[in-house]
């Protein structure tokens, strides 16, 4: 039987008494789970393919949920689910009422924190480890985090705090990858410490000799490895890591499970913190992936046999921008493209090759992206930094302080803008009209077609002087787009109607849909369509002010929204007839497809038709 092995293991202690061999096949079973599971529902599979022998082994040895196994992003987290009792449920990956690709305390005991973003997960064991220390508790806290997410500045944060926890084990899974090839001098050095063969050598012998040694050998081998004395110094030389306090302990064969299991055995029982670095294939064992572990970091459908994918990304909004962008750039050379380790998400794979010493991925590091970005402004560039929606929440603070105070001229390409499927609560695009709305002398466009992208990208590059984001959705342009387009603040559509729906971005052809909806009852309605929504014309509020009843509609978050913005003129303009506002209210989105997302809020066009033929 393909699961023989996966079938029996309801939580991790069914494996604790597994052979080696068993423990091996039990790998082999959830490679093909994994790949087999991905292919139907797509998910983040290079990253979980390159960690199976890893998960299999700390769960082996330590006793998870009395020990804290946390997963930086949530990206290598899907073997450690298979072995925490959801086997069963694994076909339901990042589908509805499923369970989710990151982890997530409400799913299970054993998922700790939750987990979407990355370079968080030491900060989070080092919380842990102070509670535990603090309770008088004698468990253990580990964390688990990619050499990619080392390239975020909070991971170092972390490390700097972290040196006198005795209960803690980071482990560096290296694998050279984030999303794509990892950027920067600290992944030059990580790799310096992988194949470093002084160190390696050096190692290997000591410990060869000591295990021939008489009665001391093995204390003394014992010793050398978990000390932080200057004898292990001198003996095997210092890093980055012993000078913080570690214990530094690899490189180590992340696909040996027995040497895994040794490793784990060994410092189990001896005090830390502990830094290992582990070496991984991202990939491992599909041959698609290993060949292409980028493009299998997250995928959608695929035929397991080729590797071929059943949809193509080359149709959507991401590429479109990144396929303009390049464009504009060929006839200005001012122009910078930034990325925080997301070049082929958001479509700057077209950027970077012919635009080379003006493309710079600076890893997954947003703060520094905005701060970066404001340095070239000053500068005398133009940067363009794109990112999702959900990640530049994380550079909240740079975007203020470090650009718009001074008024730089940076531009953002908000990628993801609104709801998202798959991925869920961590990475729903809901809140950036919220908080970015409240800046002073910020300008935001919200383009609902591919045409529309190409205009206010234009208009935020040459016409606008200051701080600007263009921001639109993941994925293919809507049914309903507005033909033949012009750069205006926004648009009219005008049935001699009394009633006006107002909205941007995508969810435009859905109200659009509604009207057609509602004329077929001879309900007539107008439509606005805000195309800059931040700062808000003052023509279109006087425009808004004349009907009997306003309908807003926003794919975003409620409060402090375009929405609210737009009452609030609608109120200094004295404005007394009705206003509806429909968006979301105060929650966070599970993971469900747009459409189903969209219906449930009432933001579908059969919702939007429903509200208003009921309020006749």
């Amino acid at each position: 039987m393909e699961h023989d092995l996966l079938e029996k293991v309801k939580s991790p202690d069914d494996i604790k008494s597994m052979s080696l061999k068993e423990l091996e096949i039990l790998c082999e079973e959830i490679r093909k789970t994994l790949v087999n599971t991905a292919s139907v529902t797509g998910g983040h599979l290079a990253s979980n393919l390159g960690v199976v022998e890893l998960t299999v082994a700390l769960h082996k040895v330590f006793n998870s949920p009395c020990d804290k196994l946390i997963f930086d992003v949530g990206h290598q987290c899907y073997t450690h689910k298979i072995l925490t009792g959801r086997f069963d449920k694994f076909h339901t990956l990042r589908q509805e009422d499923g369970i989710s690709g990151f982890l997530r305390p409400a799913e299970s005991e054993h998922d700790v924190f939750v987990s979407g973003h990355a370079s968080t997960s030491i900060s989070v064991a080092c919380g842990f480890c102070t509670a535990s220390i603090l309770s008088g508790e004698n468990n253990h806290v580990i964390s688990i985090i990619g050499d990619g997410s080392f390239t975020g500045g909070m991971a170092y944060e972390a490390l700097n705090n972290a040196g006198n926890l005795h209960n803690l084990i980071v482990i560096l899974n290296h694998n050279e990858m984030s999303i794509s090839k990892n950027v920067g001098s600290f992944a030059r050095y990580i790799t310096k410490l992988r194949t470093r063969p002084i160190y390696m050598n050096a190692k290997s012998r000591l410990e060869r000799f000591l295990d021939h040694v008489p009665i001391i050998g093995k204390k003394t081998k014992k010793f050398l490895i978990t000390s932080k004395s200057k004898v292990k110094n001198i003996v095997l030389g210092t890093n980055f890591f012993t000078d913080l306090g570690f214990i530094y302990y690899g490189p180590i064969d992340g696909h040996n499970l027995k040497e895994l299991i040794n490793v784990f055995e060994q410092i189990k029982n001896s005090k830390g913190p502990f830094l290992l670095n582990i070496t991984t294939t991202k990939g491992k064992g599909y041959e698609h992936a290993e060949e292409n572990p980028g493009a299998f970091h997250g995928v959608n459908k695929f035929d397991v046999e080729t590797g071929n994918p059943d949809c193509c990304d080359k149709n959507c909004f991401s590429t479109v921008f990144g396929q303009e962008l390049t464009k504009l750039a060929y006839n200005d050379k001012k122009i910078c493209a930034i990325t925080a380790a997301m070049k082929y998400g958001t479509g700057l794979q077209y950027f970077s090759p012919v635009h080379k010493n003006r493309f710079f991925d600076v890893g997954i590091a947003e703060q520094h992206a905005v701060t970066f970005a404001g340095g070239l402004a000053k500068g005398g560039y133009t940067p363009v930094f794109a990112v999702y929606s959900s990640f530049l929440q994380r550079g909240y603070d740079q975007i203020i302080h470090d650009i718009a105070i001074d008024g730089q001229k940076v531009v953002f390409a908000v990628d993801r803008a609104g709801v998202v499927p798959s991925d869920g609560e961590t990475h729903q695009g809901i809140f950036d009209t919220a908080f970015l709305s409240n800046i002073p002398n910020v300008t935001i466009y919200s383009p609902s077609s591919y045409k529309e992208l190409e205009i206010y990208l234009h208009k935020a590059i040459y016409d606008t002087k200051a701080l600007s984001f263009v921001r639109y959705p993941r994925g293919k342009e809507p049914e309903y787009t507005i033909k033949n387009p012009a750069a205006e603040d926004f648009t009219m559509q005008k049935n001699n109607g009394d009633i006006l729906l107002i909205t941007y971005g995508r969810l435009y052809s859905n109200v659009y849909k509604a009207s057609l909806m509602l004329k077929e009852d001879n309900i007539k309605t107008d439509i606005m369509k805000l195309n800059k929504i931040t700062p808000l014309n003052n023509k279109a509020i006087k425009t808004a002010a004349q009907y009997k009843h306003i309908y807003f509609y926003e794919e975003g978050i409620k409060t402090g929204g375009i929405g609210e913005h737009f009452l609030y003129k609608l109120n200094l303009a004295k404005y007394k007839n009705g206003f509806t506002l429909t968006g979301i209210d105060d929650e966070f989105i599970p993971v469900a497809e747009v459409d189903s997302i969209l219906k449930k809020l009432k933001l579908d066009a059969n919702g939007i038709y429903r509200q208003i033929k009921n309020n006749k």
